[in-house]
């Protein structure tokens, strides 16, 4: 540990630790991979305040902690996916209630104009959109179904060399077509 506190290498490290820590700006700013820019303007406009101390003044350090640097990237994973910083805000507001472990159990997915949220495959909710249930299909769950129970029915084996034009097979209406041709 440091003079100002922890190391930078111990970010991770302090993941449900019980002393809240904070992270100066720099730190902030290279853990969550956006520039001082983004995150001052961030903070101003109250995108992402830094709830450990906010800058209260000239020399202020404002520190993170560590949910608050988590939220940092999530907005820049959003941002790089291409949603508008005014869609940005509205999804930010849904999970500002939510606590690490809370947002640790959900995943982000977005079409580039909302964010959804994924608590599993079978939940997706539209954060924009007044939490609104969307559909969704979880294709390998269905795969695993489909895999496990197709097995209890019947199957037909398909040879290489058999093909349709050489079915012995004749339907009844087949044979009518043709005998009516004949005459």
């Amino acid at each position: 540990m440091g003079v100002d506190g922890p190391e930078q290498g111990a970010l991770f490290d302090i993941y449900g630790a019980e002393d809240e820590v904070g992270y100066r700006v720099p730190i902030a700013c290279q853990v969550a991979g956006i520039t001082y820019r983004q995150l001052d303007y961030w903070a101003r406009t109250n995108l992402v305040n830094p709830t450990v101390r906010g800058a209260h003044g000239s020399g202020s350090q404002r520190l993170y902690s560590f949910r608050d640097i988590l939220v940092l990237k999530i907005v820049k994973g959003l941002l790089d996916t291409g949603i508008s910083l005014q869609n940005i805000r509205k999804a930010v507001e849904k999970l500002e209630n939510l606590g690490i472990d809370d947002l640790s159990g959900i995943t982000l997915v977005s079409d580039g104009t909302t964010v959804y949220e994924c608590r599993s495959p079978e939940e997706v909710i539209d954060l924009l959109n007044g939490g609104q249930g969307v559909f969704g299909i979880a294709v390998p769950g269905l795969l695993k179904e489909l895999s496990g129970t197709i097995k209890a029915f019947p199957s037909e084996k398909i040879t290489p060399a058999a093909s349709v034009a050489e079915d012995t097979t004749v339907d009844e209406l087949a044979a009518r077509r043709r005998l009516r041709g004949a005459s």
